[in-house]
């Protein structure tokens, strides 16, 4: 055999007198001449195979699904739809809670504490965990289900983390349909977890049957219990960390609370907002949210209340839908793209108004559109 053809040779320190005993060869190189690419082409699941497979609960075509529906390829858009069309009759069966609260509240360790108490009582638990996006690089870290590893290991909990993408109101683009695949699934319990920036979240109320507002001790009064924004939309203002020496801190909250909650016209007909306290990390007070939640769902069905809700979600979801696709077509018409580089320009340099580059945008596009 040629020493060309061979496919080992010995190491140049290699002591001279060293005979076959000595066991150390080293395996040939490829030239970039010989070396040739192995070409794998990736197999994409069908629709009828996603579908099926979102039916049965495989957790991987469940996660292959949403990644569909998030995705803002058109290609992908057409195929998300004709999954979430063969869903739409098995979603519906679930229990929605949204949770949101200022970062450092404790939503997530709350959420775990709460997913594996509901999986102990034979519920099926998706989480669906919404990250905010960063304005500079449009990454998000999607830590929160490294932080729910207990309950990540959960047989029925299917924890989803997705990017904010800037949307506002606390969740993503696509939050609705994922709520619909996940119940599709079987999962009868869905949390949704929002980005938790503060006043303005209120996307989330409109896609729950039960909101709740999580605060710790210190973050206010009765003066600021009483403030408008999010916390006249919630269900439940929810008191975390009541454990330790911070435990009397957390109480005396709660009844501030409570006592602000009475000057406040409730979220919901028929339910008076409450205030509840618990730790996230002991597991008190938990069973108590449990149950609050249930006579929530009890209560809202009786008076209509919840039905009601749920046919008005539709609603805003189609008109939702309605916006977000023509601000997308908007963005990407030819002659937008092209006319927005000059227009920037132009008001820029002083030569044109703000008022006047959008009614000359938005007449270019309706011409066009018609």
């Amino acid at each position: 055999m040629n020493e060309k053809d061979q496919k080992y040779y010995k190491p140049d320190w290699q002591p001279e007198n060293a005979g076959e005993e000595f066991a150390i060869k080293v395996v040939k190189g490829k030239s970039k001449s010989d070396y040739e690419p192995q070409k794998f082409k990736s197999i994409e699941p069908s629709v009828e195979d996603l579908v099926e497979g979102v039916l049965k609960n495989n957790r991987t075509k469940l996660a292959k699904t949403i990644t569909l529906i998030e995705s803002n390829s058109e290609k992908h858009h057409q195929k998300a739809n004709e999954i979430l069309k063969r869903l739409l009759d098995y979603g519906g069966k679930s229990i929605r809670v949204g949770i949101t609260g200022v970062p450092g509240a404790g939503k997530s360790t709350l959420i775990e504490a709460l997913g594996i108490y509901l999986i102990q009582q034979g519920h099926k638990v998706a989480v669906l965990a919404v990250d905010p996006s960063s304005t500079l690089t449009r990454g998000s870290i999607l830590g929160d289900k490294t932080r729910m590893e207990k309950l990540s290991k959960e047989e029925n909990a299917f924890i989803r983390p997705s990017p904010s993408g800037g949307t506002l109101g606390g969740v993503t683009r696509k939050t609705r349909e994922t709520i619909t695949a996940c119940e599709a699934a079987g999962y009868d319990i869905i949390i949704i977890e929002t980005v938790g920036v503060g006043q303005s979240e209120v996307t989330v109320r409109s896609m729950v049957d039960f909101f709740m507002l999580i605060k710790i001790a210190g973050a206010g009064d009765e003066l600021q219990g009483i403030k408008k924004g999010i916390i006249e939309l919630a269900d439940s203002l929810v008191i975390n960390k009541a454990d330790g020496d911070n435990e009397i801190r957390a109480n005396i909250a709660k009844s501030e609370f409570s006592n602000a909650l009475h000057y406040l016209k409730p979220a919901t007909k028929g339910w008076q907002t409450k205030a509840v306290s618990c730790s996230a990390i002991t597991g008190k007070g938990i069973p108590e949210l449990w149950k609050v939640i249930l006579k929530f769902i009890e209560i809202t069905k009786t008076n209509g209340v919840f039905e009601k809700r749920r046919k008005d979600q539709l609603i805003n979801w189609a008109f939702s839908m309605i916006e977000d696709e023509l601000k997308e077509r908007f963005y990407h018409h030819k002659l937008i793209k092209e006319k927005i580089i000059l227009v920037k320009d132009e008001i820029l340099s002083g030569n044109k108004l703000p008022t006047q580059a959008v009614e000359e945008l938005l007449n270019i596009y309706f011409k066009q559109s018609i």
